[in-house]
């Protein structure tokens, strides 16, 4: 053990702490004592090298991340027609696109109102981009009124979505008046409204979009699925630009 010790510490490498941090076979297991100096050698080595707990962190953080791609992978090739192609959505951009984008946002989340932005002008400058907005109120009773209003512009007006969902992410605050007062301008009355909500569809479409966070690991707003990866977060435009043409150039998120 002794003999270990004198080379571990002659050789600091992490290769060889880490060989001496598995070492668990019953032929070289460890009285207290050689427990005792193992540790104070590891806490040695750690203290005098802590940019090694930075790259366990990033490989860590490397391994969660390529499990949880493989889980969302999963679940995006389940829930292909749910996700893409479910009844109550509403295309915006070009619904006939070669590349299907779909956003879980909430009209109260700061970041989805930044990054309302990047998809607007990616629907712009893309004209074979395909952006279905999954509703996923997460913020409180507010955002869950101004959603079921929401919901029912949707089922009601679905030409003039674009413009209501544009409206309310580009306002204050949206709870149910002000997506009243929003459906009001753009023509549609809070009656018309009102009747709608009652339709079980709408809070089963919400419904639907929870599930289908869950399963693809989504906790938070904005939460992207681009071809056959879930992006997680406003990345940028820039970001997404690059997942859609990875897409068209390998069928893939990542070529």
């Amino acid at each position: 053990m002794n003999s270990l010790l004198r080379t571990l510490r002659r050789h600091r490498g992490p290769l060889l702490l880490g060989a001496a941090l598995t070492v668990t076979t019953p032929a070289l297991a460890f009285d207290d004592a050689e427990k005792a100096e193992m540790g104070a050698f590891i806490r040695e080595y750690l203290i005098a090298n802590p940019e090694v707990m930075i790259e366990v962190q990033q490989a860590l953080e490397t391994k969660q991340q390529a499990g949880l791609q493989e889980r969302a992978g999963e679940a995006i090739a389940a829930s292909a027609s749910a996700l893409f192609e479910a009844p109550g959505d509403v295309a915006l951009g070009n619904p006939d696109g070669d590349v299907t984008v779909v956003e879980f946002f909430d009209y109260n989340c700061g970041y989805c109102k930044r990054a309302h932005a990047d998809m607007k002008a990616i629907i712009a400058s893309d004209d074979n981009v395909r952006v279905i907005l999954k509703e996923f109120p997460i913020l409180g009773p507010d955002s869950i009124g101004a959603h079921r209003i929401s919901m029912a512009f949707r089922a009601l007006a679905p030409e003039q979505y674009g413009e209501f969902q544009d409206a309310l992410m580009t306002g204050e605050r949206a709870d149910e008046a002000s997506a009243l007062a929003v459906a009001a301008e753009l023509g549609v009355e809070e009656a018309a409204l009102r009747d709608k909500l009652a339709d079980p569809e709408i809070d089963a479409q919400i419904r639907q979009s929870y599930e289908l966070a869950d399963a693809l690991g989504i906790s938070g707003t904005p939460s992207y699925v681009i071809g056959d990866e879930a992006v997680y977060g406003a990345m940028g435009a820039e970001f997404l630009i690059q997942k859609i043409e990875n897409v068209r150039s390998c069928d893939s998120a990542t070529c």
